[in-house]
């Protein structure tokens, strides 16, 4: 519930800066799924694109691994701080009584 009340108030994702308003990021499968076309004799080396895809779609899986392991850090954080003000509050609270 506390997740849902967290989204609400947050409102409207806002863009991120720098990135046009219709700009979504690659995902991995989008990497490894992507084929380029031969340009006859001087084509490029398909084996080479297929391994440089590879490598550059377990590149972003780490990379958004690493950030959902960031937000869910960032979330525990936040709850913690809430949780300790909240207490703070009413220990201050009971003080000045």
């Amino acid at each position: 519930m506390r997740a849902f009340l967290r989204h609400l108030r947050a409102g409207p994702p806002r863009p991120a800066p720098y990135r046009a308003a219709n700009y979504v990021p690659l995902k991995p499968w989008q990497v490894r799924g992507r084929r380029f076309t031969r340009r006859g004799r001087r084509g490029v080396d398909a084996v080479e694109v297929a391994e440089f895809l590879d490598r550059v779609a377990h590149d972003l899986a780490e990379v958004y691994a690493a950030l959902g392991s960031s937000r869910r850090e960032t979330e525990r954080i936040k709850d913690a701080l809430r949780c300790w003000q909240s207490r703070r509050a009413r220990e201050d609270l009971v003080a000045r009584r």
